[in-house]
């Protein structure tokens, strides 16, 4: 009797394996890899700049976006024209002295697919039956590649590191579509580090410099940038299509980062699953990791049920996936939490996470964001 759990732990085990292999298999090669997709990827290029006056930084920081239009909203939405996606791609940069720019953007060889929608409120829940997620506990899973790269936001949001000076996270951690909210001139950024009991790292004494508990050390954030299609008055409520935001720091992190990609159609997704972690409201000073499928996509959003609280707006959404040219496993960054939809299933109201996917406009506009060379931005 004391082997049958082992036993029913390794027949699980096969049963899981043969799940993924039927999800994932290629019946003509029995080494298949779930690979990148190459990508004919656009580009963005800023054209004009224009000064603008200083916020008022008033608004309230909200932890959690919800809508009501769901896939089918989505899809039955006109497709926006050239001169709207320009619109909606060109950004305000605001700086950490208050200084704000607009930016209006050129698009060359133009993606096709691009579809918005409208969104509205209603009262949300974001845990799913029983809650799956997992507290990442001691620093050598929280200083370790890739939970290292999610990062808190002063204004109680999460962010993920895509670049040596640079943190991708939710438009609406910083601004609430009318106007930035209040901390964010002088937005931090926090890094979980080892707290020890004697105060400091350089003790002779070993035993007197264990690690008690994890801290957050803070770096200021020199700029952001937020794209015009969040912004409403623009993009006219458009919903989450364009919730993300870039952060670039006023110094280095010196940490290794995740870069990011072209979202794959979610039938191409190692498992049909995503990841993420971030720092859920219910759970103070954790940092909480969770997995679960795609249940539907739109061509700027995922659809999925990942239990999720406030606070863990803005994780970067990351798969695994085999990289063809490098031959090597590589984990990147495809979209961006952003918060909550109830949707009309049939006549019956059911509630989903939601994802911002970084299509090949957004990969292209962040990228040059992070880079300031399109040249370096030809690889999604």
């Amino acid at each position: 009797m004391a082997g049958i759990p082992g036993l029913l732990f390794l027949l699980l085990l096969l049963f899981l394996l043969l799940l993924c292999a039927v999800g994932q298999g290629s019946p003509s090669s029995a080494h298949w890899k779930p690979t990148w997709p190459a990508y004919r990827l656009p580009v963005v290029l800023p054209q004009s700049t224009l000064h603008l006056a200083k916020p008022d930084f008033g608004a309230e920081a909200k932890l959690e976006v919800s809508s009501s239009c769901g896939p089918q909203c989505h899809k039955g939405t006109p497709l926006p024209t050239y001169e709207e996606v320009k619109q909606y791609l060109s950004y305000e940069t605001l700086y950490a002295n208050g200084s704000r720019t607009e930016t209006r953007v050129g698009i060359y060889v133009l993606s096709s697919g691009v579809g918005e929608s409208p969104g509205k409120s209603r009262r949300k829940r974001q845990i799913y039956g029983y809650d799956s997620r997992f507290s990442i506990f001691g620093k050598d899973f929280l200083l370790n590649y890739p939970f290292s790269t999610s990062v808190k936001l002063s204004t109680g949001c999460t962010g993920t590191l895509v670049a040596e000076k640079h943190v991708l996270t939710a438009a609406h951690c910083i601004h609430d579509g009318k106007t930035y909210v209040k901390g964010t001139q002088k937005l931090r950024v926090g890094f979980l580090k080892p707290k020890f009991k004697d105060g400091g790292r350089g003790a002779n004494n070993s035993s007197s410099a264990v690690p008690e508990k994890m801290k957050f050390q803070w770096i200021r954030v020199k700029r952001t940038h937020v794209p015009k299609g969040w912004i409403k008055g623009n993009a006219n409520d458009i919903g989450m299509d364009y919730d993300y935001a870039l952060l670039e720091l006023k110094k280095p992190h010196k940490r290794k980062y995740m870069k990011i990609g072209v979202s794959p159609s979610a039938k191409q997704l190692p498992g049909g699953r995503i990841h993420f972690s971030g720092y859920d409201n219910d759970r103070p000073g954790n940092l909480v990791y969770r997995f679960c499928d795609v249940k539907d996509e739109t061509y700027d959003l995922l659809y999925q049920q990942c239990d999720a609280q406030p606070g863990a707006s803005g994780s970067g959404v990351y798969v695994r996936m085999w990289k063809r040219q490098q031959q090597k496993w590589e984990r990147k960054i495809i979209g961006i939490f952003s918060g909550h939809q109830w949707v009309d299933m049939n006549g019956s109201p059911q509630d989903f996470n939601v994802a911002v996917r970084i299509t090949p406009l957004k990969y292209a506009q962040i990228c040059y964001w992070i880079k300031g060379n399109y040249l370096d931005c030809r690889e999604g």
